[in-house]
């Protein structure tokens, strides 16, 4: 009885006592010593929750080291100044067998976008996943230094990488278009905003599934894009102050593709031309009356295309795209004024010259090109074709000289091959032939994709993460 009576009056002092602790709790209120907590004070990055469609472009800066050169070397845009990811120099490319020294090499977010190299600057569009950010990043091509950095905060998920877009440049400006779309304007040197475009909410576009792949290309002033929006096909946009200067009416109701806008001199006219979801066609580039579609056909039109138009002649288009799709010969006449385009031949990858993912590249009548996954015998194999018959190589690599999605570019009468793994493969080009020279592994890489970049004696190549740059005079 006695046990009893002790449990009890423990219960009972027990429930006295956390009854009071929890009284005490709710009516103290501590009144010294409080810190407001004001936006921003926990220094958590501006931006940080920015929603998709709250994109502040250009928001943020940062500045690291000034640079000078003297170097005046240009690869200005997309596949050069000329647009036929080719280039003629002075300086004489060191084909010994000793190794290009690697002078540096810069850490990126996971993408397949390139650079551009002007007056001895480098500039790239990259991505930061830890800030959700896209970046423009500028480097001296000497020392591989980061100079300043110009990002915003646009929230994306990776889908095979982000970034894919190369810049333009000038002396005026330097011209992005991210992953969503966004078209930024900086001044090349201080890295100044200079003004934006939105082109989802500009011209109501679709994203690809795989992001933005278009490149920015500037003809006499005027940024021409390819939105493929609900009423506008192309536009071109002053680069000095941003407006939109000519529209080109979506009336054939493309979408918007991984491919580029390339300028061309078709039948004697200046022209635009672009592959889009839902067929090719030619935009006029004349100032009498640019914006003008031309002409467009629809008989070759993939669900997916990276690789930009390839002209053969005065009248002739080369298309190429992945995913089966092939490649096809488009022919353009003009007859008083009346455009047309026809289809004249058409075939499946493993029946002729293709091509997934790059360009490919004219060289004295013949086409060079990686063939794609469905390519049949001559799968992922470097190939030499003539430009009258697209369905008979050449030439190709040897059977363990396959290339993946690299990228190739030729320099003076060279052509310098990427393996999608990172293997730096160089050739002579010949009349109806190509003879190695060299081949150096660069990087123990992944997707090497993104296409290279040469000035002033230097060679930049990028995989996935890695983007490095080879003295290869």
């Amino acid at each position: 009885m006695k046990e009893k009576r002790i449990i009890v009056g423990v219960s009972v002092l027990l429930v006295i006592l956390y009854t009071g602790l929890i009284v005490a709790w709710h009516l103290y209120a501590p009144r010294e010593n409080i810190t407001v907590q004001a936006p921003g004070a926990d220094n958590r990055p501006a931006g940080l929750a920015r929603k998709v469609d709250d994109v502040q472009i250009g928001e943020f800066f940062m500045k690291y080291e000034e640079a000078t050169s003297s170097l005046t070397g240009k690869w200005s845009c997309f596949r050069g100044e000329r647009a036929d990811n080719s280039i003629v120099t002075s300086e004489k490319i060191k084909t010994s067998n000793s190794e290009y020294p690697i002078l540096w090499s810069v850490e990126t977010g996971e993408g397949h976008a390139s650079p551009v190299i002007y007056n001895g600057k480098v500039y790239l569009l990259d991505y930061d996943e830890k800030l959700s950010s896209d970046a423009l990043r500028c480097f001296s091509l000497e020392t591989g230094k980061e100079l300043w950095r110009r990002w915003y905060r646009v929230p994306m998920k990776r889908n095979h990488g982000f970034s894919r877009t190369i810049p333009a440049v000038s002396d005026t400006y330097v011209i992005t278009i991210g992953p969503q779309g966004h078209v930024m304007c900086c001044d090349p040197v201080t890295g100044d905003l200079k003004w934006v475009l939105d082109m989802k909410k500009t011209f109501k576009t679709e994203v690809p599934f795989w992001y933005t792949g278009q490149c920015p290309r500037v003809d006499n002033n005027i940024l021409v894009i390819a939105p493929a929006g609900e009423e506008t096909l192309l536009a071109g946009v002053d680069c000095t102050s941003g407006e939109v200067v000519w529209k080109t009416p979506n009336s054939v109701k493309y979408k918007m593709s991984h491919s580029s806008v390339i300028p061309m001199t078709l039948c004697g006219k200046k022209t635009y031309v672009y592959i889009g979801v839902g067929g090719v066609c030619g935009v006029s580039a004349e100032e009498a009356d640019r914006g003008t579609l031309l002409w467009e056909t629809s008989k070759f039109q993939p669900s997916v295309v990276a690789p930009s138009p390839l002209q053969l002649s005065d009248n002739r288009l080369f298309l190429v795209a992945g995913y089966g799709a092939g490649g096809a010969l488009v022919q353009i006449s003009n007859s008083g004024g009346k455009w047309t385009a026809s289809v004249t031949d058409q075939y499946k990858p493993s029946e002729g010259l293709s091509s997934e993912q790059q360009t490919p590249v004219l060289y004295k009548n013949m086409i060079i090109s990686v063939m794609p996954k469905d390519g049949g015998g001559q799968r992922e194999r470097l190939v030499y074709y003539s430009s009258s018959d697209l369905h008979t190589p050449v030439w190709s690599s040897a059977a363990d000289e396959r290339f993946g999605l690299g990228p190739y570019m030729v320099i003076n009468n060279m052509l310098f091959a990427l393996k999608d793994d990172g293997e730096l493969y160089v050739y002579e080009l010949k009349a109806k032939s190509m003879t190695l020279l060299k081949k150096q592994r660069i990087m123990e890489g992944m997707d090497a994709w993104g296409p290279l970049a040469y000035a002033d004696g230097m060679l930049i190549v990028r995989d996935a993460h890695t983007v490095k740059c080879l003295r290869i005079i």
